[in-house]
């Protein structure tokens, strides 16, 4: 910044500590230093994550309860070919090591009534809570009218009473459309649905699935999987492929699986294809939004917005400085449930897959669209003008670009302010999903109702979520030699961000999507476009000074950064991806592994690290060494700090990793059912009901079990105003709660 403000140019206020400002070509040998020492920083400590990360999921994927989860020894196998359906055939497709598998084709119909009887029974359950509700009402009526013998209960009412407050609705399927007892053709519906799909389960079959049909296959260890997932297991190009390890059954997208190959690639194409679409055609609004950041220039230089110059400054200042920035995070907001939707319609199997699809695109959005197009619109909206009156002296443009292109800076400036405020308020706040727990729960009429929207805790979407922080760190990496005071501006708007999202992952956010691991590589990785940005546009400002040496220097850079990204991927991958052969072979058999990763001299392992080391034949104090030179160890060695012996020792300090008490234990119907599809399995839901002092509640239960329903009026009850309650501190007493099983 010095050199910069002393650069020897023209410009004013913020401009001047921006590169903009240098004409000494000296000078652009600071910057290209600079860029060397600040970029290897960036590049060393994506790779230092990066293997952080990969012995912190070996050592926590290793341990016993994990290792020993259903999910850890299954894969999912796309593309099955008939044959690989059958269990006789298992030991041929999938070796000896395979215990069971999960044939998964196609059930559409059966899906579609399994989706009605679940439809109808909420129905039913809401009409009977409206039937208990006016019975009630009823009652309190009577009792104010005068005092009654004993307890008023429901079989008390009047006939007449009791008749007219049943709800009734018309129904096509009787003559003349006449109105039936909503509860008594809600409970034979669903009888003829709970028939129907067991007729339906009970004529199910694999018939010819010309590839539309997965399966899974659990083996009996977790080595066994991961060898299972990397060997090439068909001489057919397109079957058995993909394949997927470590899968939840409540993250699958079951209608995704019976896909053909030729289909899922076509849709997967077409997915794509949209997507970028949707990309490109965002520069329209984005562009525009860029374009209002310089209203003021406009306002002077077009003519029919001339009328912009009568307006206060106040205003000018706020179309030009805060609404733009606010604008973009808002269009932002819609693209990635946009992306989501795409892929998940496309042929994702899982959610994960989808989650991570949608974070790979929006990056490039936010990229492009937040980041480069809005930049370019920002900063060439004034250039525009003064570019038509040069082209007859086209050696002028360049030195034009240089000098206005680096002022698109400011645009960001605002932009983190206001969303490192606004949004991180927002997050602590939480005023939206506040507001709609409020408003929903107020026409939630059944317990069922309230129990779901009680416990549907807010999730987190790594694919909406890390791509813009990383853009956010992208652009500041990217004007970190062009415009430094950006860094300034970023450092407080993630600083906001981090105590915001500490407090929500920490108390309010659960997870829903476990990516295990592959969002947080994949968004280090995203770190590395701000660094290429950052030296291309050193590279070209360079240039256009004709500063040789500076553009020699940051170009050797620019190499040796491809060099790099390169060299990270193609070793780092593989151990991202899967686990090693050696490690849960020998996790398997109770056997100590040697660390990989960390640095192994004649055969033993390094137990302390270089820097360690250096401090000792240093003599330097132990209480020095502590506050200084461990926390230098282990940041800049993480070849020793972050390999798996190491990572399984620090978690192993937590007290909860590897306890034998947390092995899970699956019961043989478990098993049976674990990888089905739900609509193979799902029983008829109980019909839970609030209990009420007239009981209602118990006649309608006994009614309902009488006609074949399961049916319970425990867990919940209506409060002397009707309102439902239910026990929400004790979930042993919900009759509808099941303990998850940890697959």
């Amino acid at each position: 910044m010095p050199l910069n403000a002393t650069g020897g140019g023209s410009s004013t206020e913020l401009d001047k500590v921006g590169i903009g400002n240098v004409r000494k070509r000296g000078h652009f040998y600071a910057h290209a230093i600079i860029a060397w020492i600040f970029f290897s920083f960036i590049m060393f400590t994506v790779a230092r994550e990066r293997l952080w990360l990969i012995g912190l999921r070996q050592a926590w994927t290793l341990s016993k309860p994990v290792a020993r989860r259903l999910s850890s020894r299954t894969v999912l196998f796309l593309s099955a070919p008939r044959d690989a359906l059958e269990e006789a055939n298992m030991r041929r497709f999938f070796g000896d090591a395979a215990l069971r598998i999960w044939p998964v084709s196609k059930v559409e119909d059966l899906e579609t009534l399994v989706s009605r009887r679940k439809s109808k029974v909420e129905r039913l359950e809401a009409a009977e809570m409206s039937l208990i509700r006016k019975a009630c009402q009823e009652g309190r009526r009577i009792n104010k009218l005068g005092p009654q013998d004993g307890h008023l209960g429901y079989d008390d009412l009047p006939t007449s009473i009791k008749k007219s407050i049943r709800p009734k609705h018309k129904s096509n399927s009787y003559p003349l459309n006449e109105k039936v007892d909503t509860i008594e053709w809600l409970r034979g519906q669903i009888q003829e649905r709970k028939a129907m799909i067991e007729d339906a389960r009970g004529s199910y079959g694999i018939g010819d699935t010309n590839g539309a049909a997965a399966v899974f296959v659990e083996f009996s260890t977790c080595a066994e999987a991961q060898k299972a997932c990397q060997q090439v297991t068909s001489s057919n190009l397109l079957a058995l492929s993909p394949r997927h390890t470590g899968v939840l059954p409540q993250e699958v997208i079951w209608d995704n699986l019976t896909i053909a190959p030729a289909r899922r690639i076509s849709q997967g194409g077409t997915a794509l294809a949209i997507v970028i679409a949707t990309i490109v055609f965002w520069s329209i609004p984005s562009g525009l939004i860029g374009l209002i950041s310089n209203i003021s220039y406009l306002a002077d230089n077009v003519e029919w917005l001339g009328f912009l110059r009568n307006l206060p400054a106040p205003v000018i200042g706020l179309l030009s400085g805060l609404i733009p920035p606010l604008a973009t995070s808002w269009l932002s907001k819609l693209v990635p449930d946009i992306f989501r939707y795409i892929f998940r319609s496309s042929g994702c199997p899982t959610n994960t897959v989808a989650e991570l699809k949608v974070q790979k695109w929006y990056y490039i959005f936010q990229v492009t669209q937040v980041f480069l197009v809005t930049a370019v619109f920002s900063g060439a909206a004034p250039v525009v003008a003064q570019l038509m009156d040069r082209l007859r002296d086209p050696t002028s443009v360049p030195e034009l670009l240089a000098r206005q292109l680096p002022k698109a800076s400011n645009f960001y400036l605002t932009y983190f302010i206001v969303q490192g405020t606004t949004s991180a308020a927002d997050n602590l706040l939480n005023y939206s999903d506040l507001l709609s727990y409020i408003f929903f729960s107020y026409f939630d009429r059944t317990p069922r109702q309230k129990f779901s929207r009680y416990t549907s805790m807010k999730g987190i979407a790594w694919g909406k979520l890390f791509p813009k922080f990383a853009n956010f760190a992208i652009i500041a990496i990217a004007y970190s030699c062009i415009a430094p005071l950006v860094l300034g501006f970023a450092a407080i708007g993630l600083s906001l961000y981090y105590f915001s999202y500490r407090y929500n992952l920490l108390f309010v956010i659960q997870p829903k999507v476990d990516t295990k691991g592959r969002a947080y590589t994949l968004a280090l990785q995203h770190l590395l476009t701000g660094v290429y940005i950052a030296e291309l546009s050193l590279i070209g400002l360079f240039g256009l000074r004709r500063a040789t040496g500076p553009s020699i220097i940051t170009a050797v850079l620019f190499i040796a950064t491809a060099i790099y990204n390169a060299l990270m991927n193609k070793y780092l991958d593989p151990l991202e991806n899967f686990l090693p052969a050696d490690l849960t072979t020998l996790s398997e058999n109770n056997g100590e592994s040697a660390p990989l990763l960390s640095s192994i001299e004649e055969g033993r392992e390094q137990t302390t690290s270089h820097i360690q080391r250096l401090g000792q034949h240093a003599h330097v104090p132990p209480s020095i060494a502590q506050r200084v030179l461990d926390p230098l160890a282990r940041f800049f060695e993480p070849q020793v700090f972050a390999s798996y012996q190491a990572m399984r020792s620090w978690l192993r300090d937590g007290g909860e990793y590897d306890n034998e008490e947390d092995i899970p234990a699956y019961t043989e119907e478990q098993l049976k059912k674990a990888y089905l599809n739900p609509a193979l399995t799902s029983p008829t839901p109980l019909i839970w009901l609030a209990r009420d002092q007239m009981g209602v509640s118990r006649n309608e239960v006994a009614e309902n079990e009488q006609n074949g329903l399961k049916a319970s009026d425990q867990g919940a009850w209506l409060d002397e105003k009707g309102r439902v309650k239910w026990s929400v501190d004790d979930f042993g007493k919900v009759p509808i709660w099941k303990q998850d099983v940890k697959f």
